[in-house]
């Protein structure tokens, strides 16, 4: 299968070294010099430096050279990125089946990926997303990952989750596209919280309880939102939730640590040098679950730390006070 990668950044080049060995794959990206410099020396030097790229993966800076002759479009660009790539997509005169892996809603609209995408290509059913517990540096460098592949199309759900899997590489097929979408965006905001835990050393107990209940407040959200429970039991709720709580591979936890050390956020995300895509997410959960009436207090407390100067340690109090009730 030929496939048109788009976006450059860890998850698009960690999937595209993924696929590389098995399918014709170019990775598409907006810097030409960067995009050059990975074809000379095979790393992408910003965002994977310890991962060596594989000789079969093509580069372009074009986007219509990309996609020319793809049998599957992946867009792989942050969730801010996505209205204008689709955007660009739009102009072509067909299109081949597209997944997306970014996680989040878009600033703003709080629209998910796939409401984008009924906006701007609105004849195109055949669509996903892909997403699940993994760290980019790991499947880069051929750790064991499983993934889920949702689409409303569950024959295309299905053809794609073979296609795609390989040694290292599991995805399962699945239907629910709202809930898979849910689940890989409020677990970053999750991560945020979790790291905030961590950092003010408040004990693996409290770490527990926080996941917990924040797997509660996903799945309230989800399900309000039209996905389904079973969903979020699953990899891209539970599994996706367990990682980037857990993992100092986890850009969104490294948010919570450090803002646990009193560090300004402007500072963390200069410092960070990726999209923590959950910064974000927060601000737009914050102010959905407000408007549709779904309690949602660890979410809510994320948003006030990272935008209201909240302190963490009032935060962790407010949260420890609330009043007593019943856990389902």
């Amino acid at each position: 299968m030929k496939l048109a990668v788009l976006g450059a950044g860890a998850w698009g080049t960690a999937l595209a070294a993924s696929w590389a060995p098995h399918h014709g794959v170019t990775l598409w990206g907006r810097n030409a010099a960067e995009l050059d410099a990975m074809r000379v020396t095979r790393v992408n030097a910003r965002y994977l430096p310890d991962c060596g790229l594989p000789d079969a993966l093509h580069f372009s800076a074009d986007l219509n050279a990309a996609v020319d002759g793809a049998d599957l479009v992946v867009v792989a660009v942050p969730s801010s990125g996505l209205r204008a790539t689709l955007a660009a997509l739009a102009s072509r005169p067909a299109l081949p089946p597209l997944i997306w892996v970014c996680k989040g809603f878009e600033p703003g609209s709080r629209k998910l990926p796939h409401q984008l995408v009924a906006e701007l290509l609105p004849s195109h059913s055949q669509t996903g997303v892909l997403s699940g517990p993994s760290f980019a540096l790991e499947v880069a460098q051929g750790y064991p990952t499983a993934l889920t592949l949702a689409s409303h199309d569950t024959m295309l759900a299905q053809r794609l989750a073979e296609t795609l899997s390989g040694q290292r590489l599991r995805i399962y097929a699945h239907d629910d596209v709202i809930g898979v979408e849910i689940g890989g965006a409020l677990k970053n905001v999750m991560a945020i919280a979790a790291g905030i835990c961590d950092g003010l050393q408040l004990g693996h107990n409290a770490r527990a309880a926080l996941i917990t209940r924040g797997l509660a407040e996903m799945t309230r959200l989800g399900v309000r939102l039209g996905g389904h429970f079973e969903t979020f039991m699953g990899l891209s709720g539970l599994g996706d939730l367990i990682l980037t709580t857990t993992g100092d591979l986890s850009r969104n936890r490294q948010v919570g640590l450090r803002l646990a050390r009193g560090q300004a956020l402007d500072a963390i995300l200069a410092e960070l040098g990726h999209v923590a895509e959950g910064v974000t997410t927060a601000r737009e959960v914050a102010a959905l679950a407000t408007g549709l009436g779904v309690d949602m207090p660890i979410a809510r407390a994320v948003c006030q730390m990272l935008f209201e100067g909240l302190p963490a340690a009032q935060a962790v109090d407010a949260l420890l006070n609330r009043e007593i009730k019943a856990e389902f």
